[in-house]
């Protein structure tokens, strides 16, 4: 099982734990109100949303991770089509850091 594998799994994980914001809309405004320590954007988001979702964790604690993964597969992990998350939890968090760090 490769990184990219692992790492969906987690995702999928944390969804069915409800430590998932999904869609842009509910990521900015999580990241608005301080409520999720990362932010993951899929590889073939659009630059727009990109820059929205990172103008809204500027200044707040939020790290962002692009994941090389694109919205279809997230959709496939998740069980919903979608190119931002938001993770509410911050062993969630560091797992998933950790395992995009490894080489």
């Amino acid at each position: 099982m490769g990184k990219n594998d692992r790492l969906l799994s987690l995702l999928g994980l944390a969804r069915r734990a409800g430590r998932l914001f999904l869609g842009s809309d509910a990521v900015r405004e999580a990241a608005r109100r301080g409520g999720c320590p990362l932010i993951l954007l899929a590889a073939d988001l659009s630059p727009h949303t990109v820059r929205t979702v990172r103008a809204a964790a500027e200044g707040k604690k939020v790290k962002i991770l692009l994941l090389h993964a694109t919205m279809d597969e997230i959709g496939c992990a998740i069980g919903k089509r979608t190119g931002v998350l938001a993770i509410n939890d911050i062993g969630f968090a560091t797992t998933l850091l950790a395992l995009s760090a490894e080489d």
